[in-house]
């Protein structure tokens, strides 16, 4: 059978695809963030998983205020990069895992959970800057993606108890497939960030880190924090990190297993307009 072996959370900040594309990791500016995600990549090259199921949201570039799904599960066998206004990153295409994607669809759907299947999508930067995070900048990923883009864009957005009850379906649907995949779950967004009005350019370090602490100990507890909270303690788009939950809901010991072993806990201020948090977390 198929298991999830790890999660890893990440912020998604389109700046540090930016930096990469543009060769400015190495700028003192940069270069503390980037050095926080080396013992990642380290990691990830002694436990590349077979597929990455990754939460992210779109940012208004596969999805228009016109169509506008909750939960969506790519099914595709490829996803190119996302033009996001000033041409798509220079990274390579996403390969899918239809068989899988299609599985945990309808596994999911039938726990009750409604999920809009997408057959064809571009993937913006939501998606890629995790990946180059935790990959560098190869000539191909080394293994495949199921994209998952969750709406916190365009209120009503999902509650961080739905989201997390969606990754323990999520973590049954993987449990139930009969091919021995090693499968991680990637959960992104965030941390605390405000991008217009009064507020912009909010960041609470406090906060995240409080954040940083309860997913690891306390997800339960967690998952129960209303939105007004998100919004007033980490900016309009620190909503981002409900999409954490449905990785953290999906890791074995919320389904009685043991607690997982945190592998790699990193938070930098700032990165743009940002808080950027990273963990990595492996089921026991």
């Amino acid at each position: 059978m198929a298991r999830i072996t790890a999660s890893v959370y990440t912020s998604h900040v389109p700046a540090i695809g930016a930096a990469l594309d543009l060769g400015k990791s190495g700028e003192p500016y940069w270069q503390p963030l980037f050095a926080g995600y080396e013992p990642s990549k380290a990691w990830m090259k002694e436990n590349t998983p077979d597929v990455i199921f990754l939460v992210y949201n779109d940012h208004a570039n596969a999805f228009s205020l016109d169509l506008i799904p909750t939960f969506a599960i790519g099914t595709a066998a490829s996803y190119q990069p996302a033009d996001e206004g000033w041409g798509p990153r220079p990274v390579p295409a996403v390969e899918g895992h239809p068989a899988l994607a299609a599985h945990i669809a309808q596994s999911v759907i039938q726990q009750d959970f409604d999920l809009t299947v997408v057959n064809a999508i571009d993937v913006d930067h939501g998606l890629t800057v995790p990946l180059s995070l935790m990959f560098g900048q190869p000539e191909a990923w080394p293994c495949k993606v199921i994209p998952f883009a969750v709406n916190v864009v365009q209120y009503p957005v999902p509650s961080g108890a739905r989201c997390f009850a969606l990754g323990q379906a999520i973590r049954r649907a993987v449990e139930s497939f009969e091919e021995p995949l090693k499968v991680q779950i990637w959960g992104t967004g965030g941390m605390s960030h405000q991008l217009q009005g009064a507020r912009a350019g909010l960041i609470n370090a406090d906060w995240d880190n409080a954040f940083l602490d309860r997913i690891i100990a306390d997800p339960v507890g967690l998952s129960q924090v209303p939105h007004i909270e998100y919004v007033r303690e980490a900016g309009s788009e620190g909503i981002e990190l409900v999409m954490w939950l449905i990785a953290r809901g999906a890791m074995s010991d919320i389904a009685g297993g043991p607690p997982p072993k945190v592998l790699h806990r990193f938070f930098h201020v700032p990165a743009s307009n940002t808080a950027v948090g990273h963990l990595i977390l492996e089921n026991g």
